[in-house]
C-alpha cells in the first residue's frame, strides 16, 4: 500500500513539475541557433499556407540531381565558400515545403528522362524514350502517336494566355526540354536526320521543327486556340535546327560541318521569319544585347550541341551565358506580361557529368543551378510566384567512407582525429565520392569538359591513388562495373517548394503530381 502511495505521489509530482516547465525553455536551449532557426521556418510554413493561387510558376529540373548529388553538392557550396560545408543549405533546400518523388516509367524500374518529364510536364506517367504521348505508344512506331498525344502545362500556360518560358544547358530538343512542347515516339528524333525513312514518310514530325512550329500545331491540335507562341528559348542544339551544309556554319561551329539536318531547311531563319520582332541570338554577345523590355520573344542557341559545362564555359568560342545569366533575362522578359508567365529551366549537364563518372562537373553545374533559383526568388514576389525545384531522377552515385567533417568533397576519405587518407583492406586510400559503374578512373589534371573521359574504354576496380591529386577538375572517380556511360538509379528524388500552393508539397509522391501542382497554383485547366 505505501509502495503505492509513493508512486501516485511521484506521478503527481511530475505532472506539478510537467505544468511548471510548460512554456519555459533553459536559456542554453531558446538561445540556441538551431532552435530559433528550426522556429522560424514553422512559422513562415504557417504564413504560406495562406496563399493558395500564383501568378508566375517557375519549374527548375537538375537533371540527374539525386539526393547524394543535393548533399555532396551541398558541401561542396559550402567549401568553396571557406566553410566545412555540411552545415549549409543549397537556395532551394531553404524552401519551406519539400516531398520525396517517385520516378519510374511505366515500362521502367530506373527511369530516363524523356518519361520522367512527361509526368512531370503533363500529369500523366509514361513510358521511357518516348515525349509527350501517353504509355499506348510504342516506342519508335510513328503511326501510335495519333491519338496519344497528351497536353502540357506549357501548352496550356500558353492558351492561358500567360507568357511561357524554356531554358536548358542541354540541347534544347533533348528530352527533358523536349517533352514540354514535343510529341514524339522517340526522343532520340531530334531532327529529320535522327528519323528512319518510314517515320518520315508517314507524316511524323522530328522534335527540332515542332520547337519552331510550336504555335501552329497547338493551335492545329485544338480548334478555336489562338497563342503566341513560346516568348524565350534558350539551350544548346544548334546542329539539329540548321542544314547539312557548311555554308550554315555559326561562328563557334566545332565540326566541319555544324548542321545535321538533311532536309535542306533552316529553322532558325524560318522562326526569325515568324516572329520578324523577335531576336536570335548564338553567343554570349548577342544575349548581352538583348534589352528585356523591348523584346516580345527570343530564341537562344549557344552551342553546335549541349552548351558547355559551367567549369568549362569561358572555353567556349563565342561565349555562352550562364545558367543563371538566362534565368535572369528570361523572368525580365516573361514578366512584362501582367497575366504572368510558365518558365521551365533545366540544368542539363548535371547529368552529363554523372554519365562521364565525373562529380566535379556535376557539382559544379548543380551549384550553378543554385545559383540560379536564387536569382530567381530575388527577381521574383513570394507571393505571387510558385517556385519548385527537383530532379527527374538520379543516378549511381555515392558519399560513404566515414570522412570526417569539413574533409574536402572530392578529397580522399580522413576519418575522425585522423590527418592522413584512410586505407581500404587492399592498404590503398579510396574517394568519398564513387560509382556503382560507369566509365570509371581518369586522371585528366585541370581538364574541364568531361566529356574527355568518352575518349578511352571502361576502366573498372582499384586505383592506387595514393600520388593521385583528386580534387582537379579532371579527376573521375572509380567505379565497380565497367560500362561505356554511367547509368541512372532508381531511387526517389526531392522537390522544393515555395510561393502560392508550395504546402501541397509533402509526403512522398508520384512523379505525376507535378503538374497538378502547377495546375492548382495557376488555374490551368477549367474545372
Amino acid at each position: 500500500m505505501k509502495v503505492k502511495k509513493l508512486a501516485l505521489a511521484i506521478a503527481a509530482a511530475s505532472v506539478v513539475s510537467g505544468s511548471a516547465l510548460a512554456g519555459v525553455l533553459p536559456d542554453v536551449q531558446k538561445n540556441s541557433a538551431w532552435y530559433s532557426t528550426a522556429q522560424s521556418k514553422i512559422d513562415h510554413k504557417q504564413h504560406l499556407t495562406k496563399l493558395t493561387k500564383a501568378k508566375n510558376v517557375i519549374l527548375f529540373v537538375g537533371d540527374g540531381m539525386g539526393i547524394s548529388t543535393l548533399t555532396a553538392a551541398r558541401i561542396l557550396d559550402g567549401q568553396n565558400k571557406g566553410q566545412s560545408g555540411e552545415e549549409g543549405f543549397l537556395s532551394f533546400e531553404k524552401f519551406p515545403y519539400s516531398a520525396q518523388v517517385k520516378t519510374y516509367n511505366v515500362d521502367a524500374q530506373t527511369p530516363d528522362s524523356a518519361g520522367t518529364m512527361t509526368a512531370m510536364i503533363s500529369g500523366v506517367k509514361t513510358d521511357a524514350g518516348v515525349l509527350g504521348v501517353n504509355a499506348d505508344i510504342k516506342r519508335g512506331d510513328c503511326s501510335t502517336v495519333v491519338g496519344n498525344e497528351l497536353v502540357t502545362a506549357l501548352e496550356l500556360a500558353e492558351v492561358k494566355g500567360l507568357s511561357t518560358g524554356l531554358i536548358s544547358t542541354a540541347r534544347i530538343t533533348h528530352a527533358t526540354p523536349g517533352a514540354t512542347y514535343a510529341k514524339s515516339a522517340d526522343r532520340n528524333w531530334e531532327d529529320v536526320s535522327d528519323m528512319p525513312a518510314a517515320a518520315v514518310s508517314a507524316g511524323c514530325e522530328d522534335i527540332a521543327s515542332q520547337l519552331v512550329n510550336f504555335e501552329k500545331n497547338l493551335e492545329a491540335r485544338y480548334l478555336g486556340v489562338d497563342v503566341d507562341g513560346i516568348d524565350v528559348v534558350m539551350g544548346g542544339g544548334r546542329r539539329h535546327f540548321l542544314p547539312k551544309d557548311a555554308a550554315f556554319n555559326s561562328t563557334d561551329a566545332v565540326s566541319a560541318v555544324e548542321g545535321d539536318r538533311t532536309d535542306g531547311r533552316d529553322l532558325t531563319a524560318e522562326w526569325q521569319a515568324h516572329y520578324p520582332t523577335g531576336k536570335y541570338v548564338m553567343d554570349q554577345t548577342g544575349f548581352d544585347a538583348v534589352d528585356p523590355a523591348a523584346t516580345s520573344q527570343l530564341f537562344g542557341l549557344f552551342n553546335e550541341s549541349h552548351m558547355q559545362y559551367e567549369a568549362d564555359r569561358a572555353n567556349d568560342i563565342a561565349g555562352e551565358p550562364s545558367l543563371t545569366e538566362m534565368t535572369t533575362k528570361a523572368i525580365d522578359i516573361l514578366d512584362n506580361n501582367d497575366k504572368g508567365y510558365f518558365l521551365t529551366v533545366e540544368s542539363g549537364r548535371i547529368d552529363h557529368g554523372h554519365h562521364a563518372g565525373n562529380a566535379y562537373n556535376a557539382l559544379t553545374d548543380a551549384v550553378e543551378l543554385s545559383k540560379a533559383v536564387q536569382a530567381a526568388i530575388d527577381a521574383t514576389n513570394p507571393e505571387e510566384t510558385l517556385i519548385l525545384v527537383t530532379a527527374d531522377h538520379s543516378h549511381v552515385f555515392t558519399i560513404a567512407g566515414y570522412p570526417k567533417r569539413g574533409n574536402p568533397i572530392f578529397g580522399k576519405v580522413v576519418t575522425v582525429g585522423k590527418t592522413t587518407p584512410s586505407l581500404a583492406a587492399d592498404g590503398m586510400p579510396y574517394t568519398t565520392l564513387g560509382y556503382a559503374n560507369g566509365l570509371g578512373f581518369r586522371d585528366l589534371g585541370a581538364q574541364t569538359d568531361a566529356e574527355v573521359s568518352y575518349n578511352e574504354p571502361a576502366l573498372a576496380g582499384r586505383q592506387d591513388l595514393t600520388n593521385v591529386d583528386t580534387s582537379t577538375p579532371g579527376f573521375h572517380q572509380e567505379v565497380t562495373v565497367p560500362l561505356d556511360s554511367e547509368t541512372h538509379a532508381g531511387e526517389d528524388i526531392s522537390l522544393h517548394a515555395t510561393g502560392p500552393g508550395a504546402h501541397l508539397v509533402q509526403g512522398v509522391i508520384e512523379q505525376s503530381v507535378v503538374f497538378h501542382l502547377i495546375n492548382q497554383s495557376l488555374g490551368l485547366i477549367k474545372e
